[in-house]
């Protein structure tokens, strides 16, 4: 089955990629979630508007890369959350969670699963994150998560 990714799907390709999958995978798991449309020869329209977003999106180069990194690793991200007495969270901070405190904070626009957190943070203190800034290119992110 050939297919248009819409989205970024680990391990196939990103959004515009024209991929060529088992005809269960792409008709029972990609196209019900919307991460591909039906590839057809009026769907090639589709994938120079699908891979023009995805340009302007994208971080123009490597030098644009390591200056995002640089501004991220020199921030420090205060995330309020609900806690117990003992310090334990109501719940857990996700990685969009952290990808829109950072934007709160004034820093770049972050797509949530670019975030990875080594485990879910699920106490008060101070955790880190990393972000693919660029494929050759990854940042930590320093949490502060205070009860709140």
């Amino acid at each position: 089955m050939k297919l248009i990714l819409t989205q970024d799907v680990p391990g196939l390709g990103a959004p515009g990629d024209v991929v060529e999958v088992k005809d269960g995978y792409g008709r029972n798991y990609l196209m019900p979630r919307g991460f591909a449309i039906a590839w057809t020869r009026g769907g090639e329209k589709q994938v120079t508007q699908i891979k023009r977003a995805r340009k302007v999106r994208e971080v123009r180069d490597l030098g644009h890369a390591n200056e995002i990194k640089q501004a991220l690793e020199a921030m420090t991200i205060t995330m309020p959350a609900h806690a117990g007495d003992t310090g334990r969270l109501f719940g857990s901070i996700t990685s969009a969670d952290v990808a829109d405190a950072v934007k709160a904070a004034g820093g770049p626009v972050l797509d949530k699963r670019k975030v990875a957190l080594a485990s879910p943070i699920k106490t008060v203190g101070t955790h880190s994150a990393t972000v693919e800034v660029h494929p050759d290119v990854t940042a930590t992110v320093t949490l502060e998560v205070v009860a709140g």
